[in-house]
Order: C-alpha cells, then structure tokens, then sequence
C-alpha cells in the first residue's frame, strides 16, 4: 500500500492515469508540478498525453516548476480521502474549489504566467488525483489511512 506523499505513491497513479483512455481524451498536458506536504517534496512531470516521472525535491526546486499544490497534511488527507470514499472528488473537493477556499490559494507559483497551467491543466489534473480512487493509500507522518 502506498504512502501519500512518496514517488511510490505518484507512480502508482501514474500507471493509472497512462493507461486510461479518458485521461488521453482531456487533452495533451505539458506541465511540471510540485506537491508539498509539510517539509516533503514533490515534482510530478507530464508531457503530451502522460505523467512521465515524478521525484522527491527540495523545497527550493519550487521555482523550477510551474507550480505547486500546497496544503497541511490534514487537507491532503481529507482531500484523498473524500476521493476515495466518492470515486472522485465531490464538488467542496475539487482542486478548483480548494484553490479558491484557501486564503492564499491550493496552487501557488513564483510566477503568475506559469500559475495558469494549473487552470488551463485543472481537469486532467483532477482526473489524475481522482485516479487515486482506485489504490489503497496510506498517510505520511501518523495521518490515518483510508
């Protein structure tokens, strides 16, 4: 069982979202992406019609990426969670409706061009985290599993 947040964890729905041909429908997707969670991570690569690598990173990596999905643990896990429990996020837990509800915005960039990938992006990057629906995650740092 994967842990959330860890590359095992964004590999398995990697493997996923490339063979899903709903995922290829929504477009190509040409995007680098960091998850932060805590004092952990993330950078989650697609090109084209695919997630093509992921890698744990420093949290001063983040200016290499477009942008990055920030929340405390908890949000993450009520996030996934609610993913998991619906087979998709319900409509208070799309990264849409996140980014809105949080006071400095779910994703964030060092620069507002490279920040609209994340809207131009948002539907295959939801398709990509509702994937996770359908693994078992566990939760990082004593956070619960689902």
């Amino acid at each position: 069982m994967p842990t959330f947040p860890s590359v095992e964890w964004i590999e398995a729905v990697r493997d996923l979202v490339n063979n899903d041909d709903e995922f290829r429908r929504l477009g190509t997707i040409d995007t680098s992406v960091g998850v932060k969670y805590g004092d952990q991570v993330f950078q989650i690569t697609f090109e084209a019609f695919e997630c093509v690598g992921a890698k744990e990173i420093s949290e001063s990596d983040l200016r290499d990426v477009d942008f990055w999905l920030e929340l405390p643990p908890e949000g993450w896990q009520e996030l996934l969670e609610n993913i998991k429990q619906n087979g998709a996020a319900d409509l208070q837990h799309t990264l849409n409706t996140i980014d809105l509800n949080t006071p400095d915005g779910f994703a964030r960039s060092f620069d507002g061009y490279r920040l609209d990938t994340f809207h131009r992006f948002n539907q295959s990057l939801q398709h990509f985290f509702d994937a996770s629906a359908k693994i078992d995650t566990q939760f990082a740092v004593g956070a619960g599993s689902s």
